[in-house]
């Protein structure tokens, strides 16, 4: 009876009311919206980032990722990735070895990141080869092939077909040197990376660097982030087991994860002071309307209701309205969310800016539970919780002088 009386009391002022859940709907209506955009960025920034080169998460040999000597490696590389594309949430693997050497052309010399690669299993961790402008990347079959980031290549004055001569150390303190083709260059964007990275197979970096079978990272990837980060604990497991380290998307990018973290903080800060503001002007507009109705309750305990129920039947009014507002902010928050989730929203100019978190312009939402019921629940929570103080107050009437009120 409360209920279907706390229902009729709310449309007994309908311009009000409907003032009220404009109000709860439109808030809900951004919290849904802001929040499936923020976290839609997040993924594809991390995405972007970890897909063009470091995978979502890697194996490395244990202190290879503070001091990544070159003697630091790991046995059995077969065997290892065997291990991890049994985890279901893998999709692919691929072992890397790395070190520093000197690159040269004629006069010019400079200081790169060498970087063995199998190619047919790198392009299906990294998205690299698809920033490659020139040229080819590397193929199964190529023997003294490299690919050089645009910068590195621009500074040493190389085009493609050009021989560049490699002087590295070994393994064993040996000098590594070869001469390789240039046979593509890439262009990712992100200046370091287009400077600083230079890539062959795998076997002829494994050959030069006196390195056997052995590798310094094995990079892999699963169908979505969300996966491998699910599975952590069986890759946590199986590198214990192989005496190795593995890392995940926030070890590998603590940048980025630091800048989401900041971001996320900044941004709960404004959507706090949103859903305050919106749940005291609510509160105040219903608590008026408590005041208003004084000799309204005191009637009602004239004829024998109790005033916890009539506190309850106000608060239900308080209920029902927030939850039919945040209900209707819901649904068109999700509706505007999925629209720009597979149409996108292009921020012009922005390219530069994001190509450096491996992103581009063009940004989708992601609609998720979290993101359509977080916001909403806390305004409904917020709403419900502070419905006590005109309960409170409805506790503390007589019945003679609440009929008396003016």
């Amino acid at each position: 009876m409360l209920a279907s009386l706390a229902w009729r009391n709310i449309w007994r002022q309908p311009v009000r009311s409907i003032l009220s859940l404009i109000g709860l709907a439109f808030t809900s209506m951004l919290l849904v919206f802001m929040l499936s955009f923020q976290f839609g960025v997040y993924d594809t920034m991390k995405t972007g980032a970890l897909g063009l080169f470091d995978g979502f998460g890697q194996f490395q040999p244990p202190g290879y990722k503070d001091d990544p000597d070159i003697s630091k490696t790991m046995p059995d590389i077969s065997s290892l990735e065997q291990q991890i594309t049994a985890i279901g949430a893998i999709s692919a693997v691929t072992a890397r070895a790395s070190s520093f050497a000197i690159l040269a052309n004629g006069e010019r010399s400079f200081a790169a990141a060498i970087i063995g690669v199998d190619p047919a299993r790198e392009t299906k961790v990294s998205n690299l080869a698809t920033t490659v402008s020139k040229g080819r990347y590397l193929k199964a079959g190529d023997s003294n092939a490299i690919v050089l980031g645009v910068r590195l290549a621009r500074n040493l004055g190389l085009e493609l077909g050009d021989r560049v001569t490699m002087l590295g150390t070994g393994r064993n303190g040996a000098v590594a040197a070869d001469v390789l083709t240039l046979v593509g260059i890439f262009d990712t964007g992100i200046a370091q990376m287009d400077r600083q990275i230079a890539q062959m197979p795998l076997a002829r970096f494994q050959f030069d660097y006196n390195l056997l079978n052995s590798a310094n990272i094995v990079a892999l990837r699963g169908n979505k982030l969300s996966d491998v980060v699910a599975a952590e604990p069986a890759l946590r497991a199986l590198a214990a087991k192989n005496g190795v380290t593995y890392l995940n998307w926030r070890e590998l990018q603590p940048a980025l994860s630091q800048m989401i973290t900041l971001d996320f903080s900044t941004s709960v800060l404004m959507y706090a002071t949103l859903v305050i503001v919106v749940v005291f002007i609510l509160l105040n507009t219903l608590y008026m309307s408590v005041l208003e109705r004084t000799r309204e309750f005191g009637g009602l305990m004239a004829i024998g209701m109790r005033p916890a129920q009539i506190g309850a039947m106000a608060w239900l009014e308080l209920i029902f309205l927030s939850f039919l507002g945040s209900a209707i902010g819901i649904a068109l928050g999700a509706a505007v969310a999925l629209y720009f989730q597979h149409s996108g929203i292009q921020f012009e100019g922005m390219d530069e800016i994001f190509a450096q978190w491996g992103a581009s312009g063009l940004l989708y939402p992601r609609l998720s539970l979290l993101s359509a019921f977080a916001g909403p629940g806390i305004v409904v929570a917020s709403i419900a919780l502070l419905g006590f103080i005109p309960f409170r107050h409805i506790l503390g009437l007589e019945p003679v002088s609440a009929m008396a009120a003016a």
